[in-house]
């Protein structure tokens, strides 16, 4: 209990002391409790504002805000940038902005672990072991060689930060108390389910800080996309490949963001921005398993121009209903059909069965003809999603979050075409993908064979760790639904959280302020 409070009044200690609450009081107007409270909490003698003294932007005072205060946060901000549902879209299209980058822990420590981890003899088979190459809130990377039968291999080896697991849960714990004690004080706050955003958080990362879900996650994608001409995903190697250690093919490719050196390599850019947006969608209607996160910096060319995708902590996941649904929409936007684009949600159960199609029909008509024939860098994709969300209200439709990540996911491929070819058009560049796709899925022949397909996937795509595919596909599942399913065992642990909750509430209150107290005399 006392390590609990101990815990939770550091953490809201880091808050107040970080600019946290200053750049979310220009988005909304905090409570004066909160205010009060954060006040007290940050007072210091000695204390002087780094951020303000740098004179940083408003983005850059919260983004540094929350790298400061640590891994548990820099994870907290990525997963809220995926729910302006939760926190708006302002300050969500903000915490895109965050990097997950931290200085790395020494080579020996990695070197010790992997030894531990893999056991004398595998870690004997790597050689040319470098320093590390990257490093971030949870792991860091480095390159090495693996000595298989003779043949020299060069792969990249992913470490989990010492300790890491430990320090992760001991603050979530505590964050979800803090979360826990908000609702119980602020009332409007209940609808943000601030609890069980936090848990939904702590279990996705804690599936996260297991590097064989990972490893199965790019292993499923790389059985989805091995036809797919121009895409190429990493091979992993199971057998160096544990909890704390993923192993994969190392990249020998230009990141995408380099352009002028991707011309200079021949590749054309105009084509590449294209063949983005249609393995995007492909992946997403056809699949339904998406990389979810295909920034400039987990993208790479390789010298014969294919796509290599890395790091596939955070994919999304579309059920066979809702992947029907996109691609209605979407082509229904293509052909600017704006009331069958009502009828599809209205039928998916989007929206509520009271709702006019007619009056739907024209709002979508608000968002799509505006953008209709504009090329990628007339389009914005924050003020699109606003629309969407302002109708969304509106018309008092249910949230989807699959489809909010779905969606956040195509800002951002979006973004990366327009730097590749700010004339692509992402509408008519996706029209080809989501007219085939249709087309197949209404021939009663593929039909059968989806049928066949559905009965024979599990034997099919069995990794060499089917226990570890298992846990993976719920881990992506909670990541793409944003929502506990209430038949988990996730959900009863949440249930049984509640409870420990309530008991410790009133004694946390008491003890936070009497160690606001302390802290005033101490700190």
């Amino acid at each position: 209990m006392l390590k609990k409070i101990l815990t939770l009044f550091k953490i809201a200690r880091k808050l107040a002391q970080s600019d946290l609450i200053k750049v979310i009081s220009k988005f909304h107007e905090m409570p004066k409790t909160v205010k009060l409270f954060s006040y007290l909490l940050s007072f210091s003698f000695s204390r002087s504002n780094k951020l303000q003294e740098k004179n940083l932007s408003e983005e850059e005072r919260l983004c540094s805000s929350i790298q400061e205060m640590g891994t548990t946060f820099i994870k907290l901000g990525q997963f809220l940038s995926t729910r302006p549902d939760i926190i708006g879209n302002e300050i969500a299209t903000q915490l895109e902005n965050l990097q997950d980058k931290l200085p790395p822990f020494p080579s020996d420590k990695a070197k010790k672990i992997m030894k531990k981890e893999l056991g004398e003899s595998n870690f004997n088979s790597l050689i040319n072991i470098s320093e590390p190459v990257a490093a971030a809130s949870i792991a860091q990377v480095h390159k090495a060689q693996l000595d298989d039968n003779g043949t020299i291999k060069d792969i990249a080896v992913k470490i989990l930060r010492p300790n890491i697991k430990k320090i992760f849960n001991e603050e979530i714990d505590a964050l979800m108390l803090l979360a826990f004690i908000i609702e119980g004080t602020l009332k409007k706050t209940k609808r943000l389910k601030l609890v069980e955003v936090v848990f939904l958080l702590k279990e996705i990362t804690n599936l996260e800080l297991d590097l064989r879900f990972e490893a199965a996650a790019a292993n499923e994608f790389l059985e989805n996309t091995k036809n797919d001409i121009g895409f190429n995903v990493p091979k992993i190697f199971w057998n160096f490949t544990t909890e704390n250690i993923l192993t994969l093919e190392w990249i020998d490719g230009v990141s995408i963001r380099e352009k002028e050196d991707l011309e200079k390599r021949n590749i054309n850019t105009k084509i590449l921005a294209s063949d983005i947006i249609q393995h995007f969608l492909r992946h997403a209607i056809r699949d339904g398993f998406f990389h979810a996160d295909m920034h400039q910096g987990n993208l790479f060319i390789n010298k014969s121009g294919e796509i290599i995708p890395v790091d596939f902590g955070i994919m999304g996941r579309l059920d066979k209903l809702n992947k029907r649904y996109l691609a209605e929409i979407l082509f229904g936007f293509v052909k600017r059909d704006y009331k069958k684009v009502a009828e599809v949600h209205l039928i998916a159960g989007l929206v509520p069965k009271n709702v006019s199609i007619d009056e739907f029909a024209q709002a979508l008509r608000s968002i799509g003809e505006p953008i209709f024939g504009q090329s990628v860098k007339d389009i914005s994709g924050g003020n699109l999603l606003k629309q969407l969300f302002e109708i969304t209200e509106k018309f008092n439709m249910q949230t989807q979050p699959q489809l909010l990540l779905l969606q956040k996911t195509m800002v951002v491929v979006e973004g990366v075409a327009r730097k590749l070819n700010p004339e692509t058009n992402i509408w008519e560049t996706s029209r080809p993908v989501l007219e085939n796709w249709l087309k197949e899925t209404k021939d009663p022949i593929n039909s059968l064979n989806e049928t066949i397909k559905n009965t024979t996937e599990v034997i099919k795509r069995l990794p060499e760790l089917p226990e570890i595919m298992d846990k993976a596909n719920h881990a992506l599942t909670y990541f793409a639904s944003g929502q506990i399913p209430q038949n988990s065992n996730s959900f009863l642990a949440l249930n049984e959280k509640k409870s420990e909750m309530i008991t410790l509430r009133n004694q946390t209150v008491i003890g936070l302020l009497l160690l606001v107290i302390l802290g005033l005399l101490v700190f």
